[in-house]
């Protein structure tokens, strides 16, 4: 009887080590076997070997790539602005002519939605949290035939320069002032954080000055958007599509390679929790689930495939409306492709730092920070990988301001200077007046940057 009670404790007591050893586990982080092919050095540098120094620097290489990028960008700009086809009226400068072709239009449409902090957010929200915002991805497949239904009928119909045009014809003017008022607020705070934020990240770790790194971009964007007008913008931004399509399809093909291949990633991230598509709670205090990721974001996407005066500006550089409904098809397509290559780099970085977070390691000091913290730590030492992939967190950053910009100088020439102040613009001085006030939002935008800085951080 002894015996058998005995027994009994001992069990109990290796359960309740079991659930203590369990609890410690989890509260540290998961800790996997160190399963296939890994470079020897990766676990020593997460481990705190070099105090969360990079070893490998931003090279000579490195910086040509990105330098080849941004003369590219700026040499787009001086075509459209000096050789090509002169822009005389308002609707040269801001809707490149109605003559644009439906695929840079829709390669274009897909760039200025993807801004350089989801580049750098959406592999670390994968890396923390797991799959589930991927479900986001739903919301572009149905917002589409609502935009194609009910609003670019509308739109292309009317062919307004400003959106906010129609709501002066519905209610009246002082709505629409209201209205083009807040699209101008909010879009100038918003280039300056689109630019800022992943600049702070980049600097954090390659050691690029964050003023320097935005300077250029408001140099570069401000320069190509203000001379070469909606045309540069939409061709500038096919071409850096490509080269952002192009950066993280590289470090997405070098990072599977090096962590043993699929297999390897999707079981990691099936281990650690990663993989969660279909929460169907309800509940809204939890960080997501499908309800608030599909219904929220398919809200969030109305609004800027519908009604956003960048997108509807885009629109109508085409002649018809079959060609503006093939181009937000083929930019949903590329939306996907873009965030599901971003989450999948996030789960080739669960796999990568199974063993340790190189966040609690503090090694970096924002979870934006992992995926250029990984890039220059383990592909560094490729000479101009990492270039390639600074030239796409550029060229983001690039396409969000250069299409606001344009539709900045849209809004204020239409509602503000033609509509609230009657001024009459001459059509033969259509484009100086907004290449003006192109330049005048840069300004002000680049000069709200100092307003995120806060103790130099």
């Amino acid at each position: 009887m002894f015996g058998v009670t005995n027994k009994r404790v001992e069990l109990m007591v290796r359960v309740a080590m079991l659930i203590l050893l369990q609890r410690e586990a989890l509260a540290e982080g998961p800790h996997l076997p160190q399963t296939g092919r890994f470079r020897e050095d990766n676990f020593t540098q997460c481990n705190g070997g070099h105090g969360g120094k990079i070893e490998n620097e931003f090279g000579w290489q490195d910086y040509l790539v990105l330098l080849a990028m941004l003369v590219i960008s700026c040499g787009i700009g001086a075509f459209y602005g000096f050789f090509g086809s002169k822009q005389k009226t308002s609707s040269d400068f801001l809707h490149g002519g109605g003559t644009m072709g439906t695929f840079p239009m829709a390669m274009s449409l897909a760039a200025s939605f993807i801004t350089a902090i989801e580049l750098l957010g959406n592999p670390a929200e994968m890396y923390n949290y797991g799959t589930q915002f991927w479900m986001i991805c739903i919301s572009f497949i149905l917002v589409i035939p609502i935009t194609s239904k009910f609003y670019l009928p509308i739109f292309m119909k009317l062919r307004l320069t400003s959106s906010y045009e129609y709501l002066e014809l519905r209610f009246n003017r002082q709505t629409s002032l209201l209205a083009s008022g807040l699209y101008i607020f909010q879009m100038v705070l918003y280039t300056s954080v689109a630019v800022y934020a992943p600049a702070l990240a980049l600097s954090h770790v390659t050691g690029l000055n964050v003023y320097i790194a935005v300077t250029v971009v408001y140099v570069v964007c401000i320069f190509y958007a203000s001379q070469g007008g909606m045309k540069a913008v939409i061709m500038t931004d096919t071409f850096q599509a490509v080269v952002l399509v192009a950066s993280i399809l590289l470090v997405l093909y070098f990072g599977e390679r090096y962590v043993g291949g699929t297999g390897v990633i999707w079981s990691d991230s099936y281990r650690t929790n990663r993989l969660e598509i279909f929460n169907m709670n309800p509940s809204p205090t939890i960080r997501h689930s499908f309800w608030s990721v599909v219904i929220g974001g398919t809200f969030y996407w109305l609004t800027m495939f519908s009604s956003n005066q960048a997108s509807i500006q885009k629109y109508l550089t085409v002649e018809t409306i079959s060609q503006a409904r093939k181009a937000i098809w083929v930019s949903s397509i590329g939306l996907i492709l873009i965030y599901t290559i971003n989450f999948y780099t996030g789960m080739v970085l669960v796999s990568h730092y199974r063993s340790c977070d190189p966040l609690k390691s503090h090694q970096i000091s924002s979870p934006d920070e992992i995926l250029p913290f990984y890039v220059l730590s383990q592909l560094g030492h490729m000479r101009g990988v990492t270039g390639l992939f600074v030239a796409g967190i550029f060229a983001a950053s690039l396409g969000t301001v250069a299409s606001a910009l344009n539709s900045l100088a849209a809004v204020t020439c239409k509602d503000f200077i033609s509509g609230a102040f009657r001024i009459e613009m001459a059509e033969s001085k259509g484009a100086l007046w907004g290449k003006c006030i192109s330049i005048a939002y840069g300004i002000i935008s680049f000069g709200l940057v100092s307003t995120f800085q806060k103790d130099g951080r």
